[in-house]
């Protein structure tokens, strides 16, 4: 939910919220059995490399992280056609390394090495079997970032349009053409297809034979379509948060709006117990407040202290990133009362700036982006165009609206469906009505995130159509009953579509993911992870975690 998010347009925390669908290209090594078949069809040198780990430059980061890269093809169907660099950061195992598990942090759009470097605490205890390893995936962070320039505002504008259709669709097309500007060669090439080909490239670039994997929101999309590409090289899988893989964008937006809401209440309604809550005491008129500071922001953003404009839908994205886990709600009451009482930005665009899918150690309070960690709010830097020979992007040099750029480039391309003109002139103010009485906080965020795949090539039908069914070992699904951004329901149809391979643990608890929140989950996936141990299929782990 696709978390979905992001920093509307710009704000950052719809990123987790829609974790959506997933493809990209076809894959001319997809099913393959061993890497003798990836080299037969000229990905050998691909497959052959070995990763050079060394300090992090240009980043603060723990001293025990190690940085390097892989490299893979630009387009997997033409391999001499050029290549990227992807960003990958490592901790070593302290024990008897079995090889190492991969982690996803979801969004889509999250980058993994800044995720790791900076909640790398809720996984030290994998490191007593696996070196644990994470990744910027193609399009996103350091590995060839996608931006959309000034797009998502024309976007934007367009949501607003619903009595001039025919001008929403011209701000949507010069939405979509300021991002194929802005993106570069990646553009093209990226989504889920092609980043599970990049996952199982690294998989063997790491030296193992299976792949054993964590993924969280949008990184169940990922790890699903891996399943269905490589059966025979999936090792331990876990899908934490599941995404759909048969809704189409206009539904999980929807989802996406409602659950956010709901959340947003449940937030309301504890913070206004509290004499600190920046709404006063009455839910009611806290949920107006709510609407009316985001109402005023977006009239009249303000600046933050890197002179970026701070809006009503960066503040979205800030609150919804924050509303993924019960353990942030304290960090948000703080940085709401900083903006409301004393008009400072830091607070918020810390939260906005966060993005992890899996909430920070429980010790790690939020604060400003630390240096050399991207930002996700605010406007591109001009600098933040992928390097001409696809080679890494310095951590500085990351456009500030990568997240949701990178988010929606995702979305289309794994989404077969598409908002057409048709649909829109007829449509849109029944569709903003509709995301509006489902949010009146994140629907605008929601449908703008729908409408901008008009205007960008159809997406791949991969997904909904060929994931299903597939012939693994065993994969671990995590349900939230509560979660905002993936819903339960999501894991029970993931699991009946990817069949017998399937094992789902209940986590009645309330947050997105349950691995971050819960005690419980926590053992158990580290449990099978480490050892091999699987929970039965329908047990669960209780609300208190």
């Amino acid at each position: 939910m696709r978390s979905t998010h992001r920093r509307c347009p710009l704000a950052g925390a719809a990123v987790a919220v829609l974790a959506l669908l997933g493809a990209g290209l076809p894959a001319t090594a997809a099913g393959a059995d061993d890497e003798q078949d990836d080299k037969r069809s000229g990905l050998n040198r691909f497959y052959d490399q070995k990763i050079k780990w060394s300090r992090c430059e240009g980043m603060e980061v723990p001293k025990d992280l190690r940085c390097g890269k892989v490299t893979v093809p630009l387009d997997y169907a033409r391999p001499k056609a050029g290549t990227l660099d992807l960003a990958m950061a490592r901790y070593r195992a302290t024990g008897d390394a079995r090889g190492s598990v991969l982690l996803n942090f979801g969004g889509p759009g999250l980058p993994g090495v800044p995720e790791l470097a900076y909640g790398g605490d809720e996984f030290m205890d994998l490191t007593k079997g696996y070196d644990v390893v994470s990744f910027d995936p193609r399009g996103v962070g350091r590995s060839s970032p996608v931006s959309c320039g000034d797009g998502t505002d024309e976007a934007l504008e367009a949501t607003d349009d619903a009595n001039d259709p025919q001008a929403a669709l011209k701000q949507l097309k010069r939405a979509a053409k300021a991002c194929r500007k802005n993106s570069g060669p990646v553009l093209p090439h990226i989504g889920t297809l092609n980043a599970s080909q990049d996952l199982d490239i690294m998989r063997a670039a790491l030296g193992d034979k299976k792949l054993n994997y964590l993924g969280f929101s949008y990184g169940s999309r990922l790890g699903s379509v891996y399943a269905a590409q490589f059966p025979e090289k999936v090792g331990r899988m876990v899908l934490d948060g599941v995404d759909t893989l048969t809704e189409p964008l206009t539904e999980q937006g929807l989802v996406g709006a409602e659950g956010q809401q709901t959340a947003l209440e449940d937030y309301l309604a504890a913070c206004t117990e509290e004499l600190t809550c920046p709404f006063g005491q009455d839910t009611r008129s806290a949920r107006e407040q709510v609407v009316q500071l985001v109402d005023s922001l977006d009239e009249y953003p303000v600046l933050g202290d890197f002179g970026q404009e701070f809006s009503g839908q960066d503040l979205v994205g800030a609150i919804s990133h924050a509303l993924y886990s019960e353990q942030m709600w304290p960090a948000l009451t703080q940085a709401l009362n900083m903006l409301v009482h004393d008009g400072d930005t830091r607070g918020v665009m810390a939260l906005a700036g966060g993005g992890f899918a899996v909430p920070p150690g429980r010790d790690r309070p939020v604060e400003p982006n630390r240096p050399g960690e991207p930002s996700t709010v605010g406007k591109p830097s001009a600098s933040g165009s992928p390097t001409p020979d696809g080679g890494l992007v310095d951590a500085e040099d990351v456009p500030l609206d990568n997240l949701p750029a990178a988010l929606m480039a995702i979305n289309c391309t794994d989404d077969p469906d598409r908002p057409t003109a048709d649909r829109i002139t007829d449509d849109l103010e029944e569709l903003r009505t509709a995301y509006e009485e489902a949010s009146p906080v994140f629907g605008r965020h929601r449908l703008t995130q729908v409408l901008m795949c008009y205007g960008r090539p159809k997406g791949t039908d991969f997904i909904r159509e060929e994931v299903r069914d597939v012939d693994t070992p065993k994969l671990l699904l995590v349900g939230t009953r509560g979660d905002p951004a993936t819903p339960y329901r999501w894991t029970m149809e993931t699991a009946k579509r990817l069949g017998s391979s399937a094992v789902v643990l209940d986590n009645k608890g309330k947050g997105h993911t349950g691995y971050g929140s819960s005690k419980c989950v926590h053992e158990k996936v580290d449990e099978f992870l480490l050892y091999g141990s699987l929970p039965d299929d329908g047990s669960s782990c209780g609300a208190d975690g």
